[in-house]
């Protein structure tokens, strides 16, 4: 099991960021629990991973939604190969909703493709800003189903539907954002697309060609090397913001907000126990590679 909150925080600050203005979830309180499951998983493997979460069908704070193959490619098909999405939708979460200020908690469990920042970016994207989620499977799997459970898993809990052009933006974004992670790594294209959104909140981009030098611009800036592909993607994908109802403002004040949140984090007790494992860490590998040159331990060979 593999448990990154210092990751996902970080990639969930960069990336961050509402990019409707979709209502908060209504119906969710703190203690909430909103499980996902794949329609593929036999009854033993449904018991079992239910087991895992701890929740029981028959609790009354639980929502239980099944996720189906059909819906993965639905909304991710046209982003990822069906090879990633694959024929059986087995990936299941458990969302429970915390306190206000708690922010996101991800862990993963035999989940192989969907990074713990995309998962924190869907909820974001879909409004939700404090809840520990818990992502799973039965065996290794790509966990797009679970990524499509968590857009199913907000409208169960908000009065009405994403529009579906909506939802469609919101995958291929993050889609988009994984696989110029792949290329250029998480931190630096999730910081991008942070940058493409203050920007288009601060400066008056009001052609196809003004948010191309844009992001080229922006780019540049973050030592990202982008291909022409890489780029038309990403125009594409802003042009098509531009034109939906997104309040740009709003999605500005919520990326100061979370940076703070990183700024008060790396400031507390427990940030600063953190970053003194890692120096000590280094230090001690230091220290180790001193002493083998000392002692004649490296040989030529």
């Amino acid at each position: 099991m593999i448990k990154k909150k210092i990751a996902v925080m970080m990639i969930a600050v960069l990336s961050l960021l509402l990019l409707f203005p979709l209502a908060t979830m209504a119906d969710a309180a703190p203690g909430d629990v909103i499980v996902t499951l794949g329609e593929d998983l036999s009854p033993q493997q449904r018991e079992e991973l239910l087991n895992e979460m701890e929740v029981s069908e028959e609790d009354e704070n639980v929502t239980i939604i099944t996720v189906s193959n059909e819906e993965e490619h639905q909304y991710l098909g046209n982003y990822i190969s069906a090879s990633v999405i694959g024929s059986n939708a087995l990936s299941s979460s458990k969302i429970t909703i915390l306190e206000s200020g708690s922010g996101i908690d991800v862990t993963t469990n035999n989940i192989n493709w969907v990074s713990e920042g995309m998962y924190a970016n869907a909820l974001i994207t879909a409004g939700v800003k404090d809840a520990d989620i818990y992502v799973t499977a039965p065996f290794e799997v790509s966990g797009t189903g679970a990524l499509t459970g968590l857009i199913k898993a907000y409208e169960s809990t908000m009065d009405g539907v994403i529009p579906e052009d909506q939802k469609q933006i919101a995958n291929e974004e993050l889609v988009k954002t994984a696989q110029l992670g792949e290329e250029h790594g998480n931190e630096e294209a999730t910081e991008l697309m942070a940058r493409i959104k203050e920007a288009l909140a601060e400066e008056d981009i009001e052609t196809t060609d003004d948010l191309r030098d844009l992001i080229r611009r922006l780019a540049d800036e973050l030592g990202i090397s982008l291909s022409d592909e890489d780029l038309e993607g990403l125009v594409s994908l802003f042009d098509r913001m531009r034109e939906m109802n997104i309040d740009w403002d709003q999605v500005r004040s919520q990326i100061d907000s979370v940076r703070e949140n990183i700024s008060d984090f790396i400031g507390s007790e427990q940030g600063q126990g953190i970053i003194r494992a890692i120096i000590n860490f280094f230090n001690d590998l230091l220290d180790t590679v001193s002493g083998w040159f000392s002692s004649g331990a490296i040989l030529n060979r």
